[in-house]
C-alpha cells in the first residue's frame, strides 16, 4: 500500500530544520505484515531526542529511514500467527521488541533483548528485513517502529494493547517518555518512600522520572535544568526544590540543601556534564542512575576511590528497565488515578507536514513533547 511518511535521507543534518528540511514527506510503499507482524494505523507520534539524535548524527543509524518510535495507534490487520490482537484494537508501540527467548528476555529484562537490539541497529524488523521502500529501494525502520507515517508494519513483540480509553496523543507518550522516565525511578533506581531524589535534565523523560519519583513517595524531589521555564513546569509536576544547572555553585547548593546529597541522582539530559553533576550531588552510599543517551564517543571520568570508599552505585537504565507488557498498563492506571499527570508533558501538536518545525522547537528547548497527529 501507498502511505505518507517522513523520510530521513541523510545524516547528520544541521539545524534550523525548518530550513534544512531533514525529513521529507514522501509517498512510500509499505508491504503487508508477515508472520508475527501487524499493520497499524498510526494515530499520534511524539518527537523525542532519540529521533533528534539520529538527525543530528549523535546516534548513527542507516539511511534512508522513516523515524519515529513513541506512538499509539489502531490495529488494521494482524499478520499470520497473530491471534491475540484484532482489527480496531488500540496499541502503544515500544521501541525494543522482545523475542522472549534470549538470555535477557528469559531473565525478565526484555529491554536488553539481543535479537531486538540487533534488528534495531540495522534498521530491520525483529523477523528480519524491511517492509518499507521508496522508488523501489529499501527504506530502514527506526527501532522497529517508524511511526512518522500514516501506517506501519510492526512486530507483535513491539506492541502493547491499550485497554484504557485515553486520547491517542496521551497514549503515545507512554511508549517512550513515560516508560523510560518513570521506569528509571521505579524499576532501575527503585526509589522508596521517604528517600530524596534529584532529576537532572527536564525533557519529557526527565519530567516523567520526576513524576515517577513523586509517585514512589520520595520526601524531596529536586529538579535541575538550565531552563527556568522547565523548572517551573517541574514545580507544577511535584518538584519540591528547583536549581538552575547553570549556577556555578549548583553542586554545593544542592549538597548543602540535602545535608550531603540525595539518595538518588537521576540523569536524563544525555550529556556527560549532566551525568557528572548527578553523580556529584548523590550522597555517600547513594545511587546515580542515567537514562540519558549521550554521544557514543563521549566518556565519563570518575575517581575510583570515591566509588569504593563511599560505596557509590552508578547504574544505566534502558527503556526504564521495564517489562512493557506489565508496566505500561500499570503506568496508565497511575495516570488515570491522577498520580502521573502525563498530559502536562504535551506542549504542542501538528500534522506530519509540521515535523521539521517541531524538531526545531525540541532542539531549542521550546517544547517538552510535540506530538504529530495523523
Amino acid at each position: 500500500m501507498k502511505i505518507r511518511a517522513a523520510v530521513l535521507k541523510a545524516s547528520p543534518v544541521s539545524a534550523p530544520y525548518a530550513k534544512s528540511r531533514p525529513l521529507s514527506i514522501e509517498e512510500v510503499d509499505l508491504a503487508p505484515p508477515g508472520p508475527g507482524e501487524v499493520l497499524v494505523r498510526v494515530r499520534a507520534a511524539g518527537l523525542c531526542h532519540s529521533d533528534l539524535s539520529v538527525i543530528d548524527g549523535n546516534r548513527l543509524r542507516p539511511v534512508p529511514m522513516v523515524l519515529g518510535h513513541e506512538a499509539a495507534g489502531e490495529i488494521v490487520e494482524p499478520g499470520p500467527g497473530v491471534q491475540d490482537l484484532k482489527a480496531g484494537d488500540r496499541v502503544i508501540m515500544v521501541f525494543v521488541p522482545s523475542c522472549g527467548h534470549c538470555s535477557p528476555c528469559s531473565e525478565g529484562r526484555p529491554a536488553l533483548c539481543e535479537p531486538g537490539n540487533a534488528a534495531n541497529g540495522v534498521g530491520e524488523l525483529l523477523a528480519g528485513g524491511r517492509r518499507l521502500s521508496l522508488s523501489g529501494q529499501p527504506v530502514h525502520h527506526h527501532v522497529g517502529v517508524s511511526a512518522f507515517a500514516e501506517y506501519a508494519v510492526i512486530s507483535r513483540h513491539s506492541l502493547v494493547k491499550l485497554e484504557a480509553d485515553i486520547p491517542h496523543e496521551i497514549a503515545a507518550l507512554f511508549g517512550c517518555a513515560v516508560l523510560t522516565g518513570v521506569g528509571a525511578a521505579v524499576n532501575t533506581a527503585k526509589v522508596r518512600a521517604g528517600e530524596t531524589v534529584a532529576v537532572v535534565g527536564l525533557g519529557g523523560v526527565g519530567l516523567s522520572a520526576l513524576m515517577g519519583a513523586a509517585a514512589c513517595g520520595a520526601s524531596r524531589v529536586i529538579a535541575v535544568d538550565l531552563s527556568e521555564e522547565k523548572l517551573a513546569i517541574a514545580r507544577d509536576l511535584g518538584a519540591t526544590d528547583t536549581f538552575n544547572a547553570g549556577d556555578p555553585g549548583v553542586v554545593d547548593a544542592i549538597r548543602a540543601a540535602t545535608k550531603g546529597g540525595v539518595d538518588h541522582g537521576l540523569e536524563m539530559a544525555g550529556s556527560v556534564k549532566a551525568l557528572d553533576l548527578a553523580y556529584q550531588i548523590t550522597r555517600r552510599g547513594g545511587t546515580t542512575t542515567t537514562a540519558g543517551l549521550a554521544n557514543p564517543a563521549h566518556t565519563l571520568s570518575l575517581a575510583p576511590v570515591r566509588l569504593v570508599g563511599e560505596e557509590r552505585t552508578l547504574k544505566g537504565s534502558y527503556v526504564g528497565s521495564c517489562i512493557p507488557m506489565r508496566d505500561i498498563p500499570r503506568f496508565v492506571d497511575l495516570y488515570l488515578r491522577g498520580k502521573l499527570p502525563v498530559d502536562k508533558l504535551m506542549t504542542s501538536q501538528s500534522g506530519l507536514d509540521g515535523i521539521n518545525e517541531g524538531f526545531d522547537a525540541l532542539n531549542e528547548g521550546r517544547t517538552i513533547r510535540h506530538v504529530i497527529m495523523m
